[in-house]
């Protein structure tokens, strides 16, 4: 009977210290690397951030955005906190893509159940920062909420009944304002969960490393070699952040959403965050609405895709240099589709936005094929 707890508790600790403390890792990890671990700090503020702001936070179309402004100008260090929430998406962001772009030049997608779940979080992601933009209950927030969630209108016979159900009536209200905290709230903690299982499956298959190829016979403990390195990339991210929240509060964010949500006005350019940019403009590089929301869903989904379309024997770029060139040619089409997104749609903004929406989706299937042709060739 006394035995029981302490087995318990005994067989906890071996298992953390097995997939923490005395982890096998690769003896050339690069700073790369680091991003995984520092998408865990982001998560970490994110959630502590986010809990002290709902302590302040009142869900109703009259109040929301006197809400946030009471936080800003009456709470205690309120002006921090909610600065660190806002800017740490950012950091959040940027940390995801730098992760996922690693990810695709060395490689790493070919451990698919990783990867796979890599890209579910990554959708969970992108549909909490969107519900958690909406909560100010600024101009943007509101637009923005009106323009994404009237996209469900495109799907076939349950289009019109499902944005009816999200909105809870028949235009954006205080029901869908409630609905959207109630699950910004919720899914940061479903995130946690899906980010244990993503490092369950990278602790049974291993870690990726530059030179793409097995090494079982260069490794190294966990602990206290990456350990180190991942303290240095926590501060660098800090240091960064509180740079961002002290100085530059608001330059990712939009200024018309410290504009009260009034449905009379439409702004002039409603746009996103700047996480967002490339969707967006994927989105409205099409005219048709339809056509519009499947291409954005498509950029996004086609990151499953990609461990399908690569068979090749080989993992990363190093051996493909025609791909190590569509590599560098998609992160510059990324920030031209991001850099679109802040322009009006017109000319000549809206042919760039098209042509470079058709190099986005060509380039990221090309990428892994080129690969796999190259393997064949040297066959």
């Amino acid at each position: 009977m006394v035995m029981g707890p302490y087995r318990k508790n005994h067989s906890l600790l071996k298992f953390v210290n097995n997939s923490l403390y005395d982890l096998p890792a690769p003896v050339n990890l690069s700073v790369w690397w680091n991003f995984g671990s520092m998408l865990g700090l982001c998560l970490v503020i994110q959630i502590v951030s986010g809990l002290v702001l709902s302590f302040h936070y009142t869900a109703h179309v009259d109040m929301a955005f006197d809400a946030v402004i009471h936080i800003v100008r009456d709470v205690n260090k309120g002006w921090m906190i909610r600065s660190m929430h806002a800017n740490g998406a950012s950091m959040f962001f940027l940390c995801i893509y730098a992760h996922i772009g690693r990810g695709i030049y060395y490689g790493s997608y070919k451990y698919s159940e990783v990867w796979n779940v890599g890209v579910v979080l990554y959708l969970l992601v992108m549909a909490t920062a969107f519900l958690g933009y909406v909560l100010p209950w600024g101009q943007m927030s509101y637009w923005g909420a009106t323009v994404i969630t009237s996209l469900l209108t495109a799907i076939p016979y349950v289009g019109e009944m499902l944005v009816h159900w999200v909105w809870g009536g028949y235009s954006v209200s205080n029901a869908t304002l409630v609905r959207f905290y109630s699950f910004h709230f919720i899914l940061p903690f479903v995130i946690a969960a899906l980010s244990v299982v993503h490092l369950l499956f990278l602790h049974e298959s291993g870690s990726n490393n530059p030179l793409g190829v097995s090494s079982n016979d260069m490794l190294i403990r966990f602990h206290p070699f990456y350990t180190s390195k991942d303290l240095v990339g926590f501060f660098g991210l800090f240091f960064l952040l509180m740079v961002l929240v002290c100085y530059y509060p608001e330059l990712l964010g939009n200024v018309n959403n410290w504009i009260p949500a009034d449905p009379m006005k439409t702004p002039l350019h409603i746009e996103p965050e700047w996480y967002f940019l490339f969707a967006y403009t994927i989105l409205r590089s099409i005219p048709n609405k339809a056509g519009g929301a499947l291409a954005l869903v498509v950029s996004v989904f086609v990151l499953f895709v990609i461990p399908l379309l690569h068979t090749g024997k080989f993992r990363g770029l190093s051996y493909y240099p025609v791909s190590q060139v569509f590599f560098w040619v998609l992160i510059n089409v990324w920030l031209g589709l991001t850099w679109l997104g802040t322009c009006f749609p017109e000319y000549p903004f809206e042919e760039i936005g098209r042509a470079l929406t058709c190099w986005y989706f060509i380039i990221i299937v090309l990428i892994p094929l080129t690969q796999s042709s190259w393997d064949k060739l040297i066959e």
